[in-house]
């Protein structure tokens, strides 16, 4: 049984992955996109890493609209034609909600009774004493540090880039500029002149 749930969510998976690159619907892209990290969530969790599967459906899956609305402000997609005719994303979406139905059946055993996975090997957590969490924390910060590093700073450059593509000057838009608003000084604010005192005729005839 084990065997067979692996086959169905990894099938799950590249065929909802090939839906995320092949569909020209952005909203059935963000579907399958939701579909693919859900199924790997539930190889994850098959595979006894709970923290793992738990993480991909609370950051990638809770964060994947917040993820598919930057893209549209990025690439300034048209959403007028997005946001009607929402009856016709039901289906796709009642689709995609069935087979993560069926894949939490499958995982949790309602439907074959016992789930038992048998490794191949012993499971390191269990053997070092730690639950699951804390040997993922002590195994990714001391072994694979240098490469939580090198990740850690690539996803600081995509953020510098990302935001640097969307500060595009557009026709009718105001804009700051910070490096003239620092070098201003007082005297390009405020200029003092020097007039000579006027007498008007009522004051004078006064």
């Amino acid at each position: 049984m084990e065997l067979i749930a692996f086959y169905l969510f990894a099938a799950m998976a590249v065929a909802s992955a090939l839906g995320v690159i092949l569909f020209k619907n952005p909203v059935h892209a963000v579907l399958c996109l939701v579909l693919t990290f859900f199924s790997t969530a539930c190889l994850f969790l098959l595979l006894q890493a709970e923290f793992l599967g738990v993480a991909l459906v609370l950051v990638y899956v809770g964060a994947v609209m917040v993820l598919f609305l930057f893209v549209v402000m990025m690439l300034d997609i048209n959403t007028a034609p997005l946001r009607e005719g929402f009856a016709r994303y039901l289906p796709v979406a009642a689709a995609v909600s069935g087979l993560m139905f069926i894949q939490m059946l499958v995982l949790l055993g309602v439907t074959t009774g016992k789930r038992d996975v048998a490794f191949p090997t012993a499971d390191p957590a269990a053997e070092a004493g730690f639950s699951n969490l804390e040997w993922i924390g002590r195994t990714l910060f001391s072994e694979y540090l240098y490469p939580f590093e090198v990740a850690a700073v690539l996803l600081t450059v995509a953020i510098l880039a990302a935001v640097m593509l969307t500060l595009r000057r557009r026709p009718g838009a105001r804009h700051q500029d910070p490096a003239k608003q620092s070098a201003v000084r007082k005297e390009d604010r405020v200029r003092v002149i020097k007039m000579a005192a006027e007498v008007r005729r009522e004051e004078g005839e006064a």
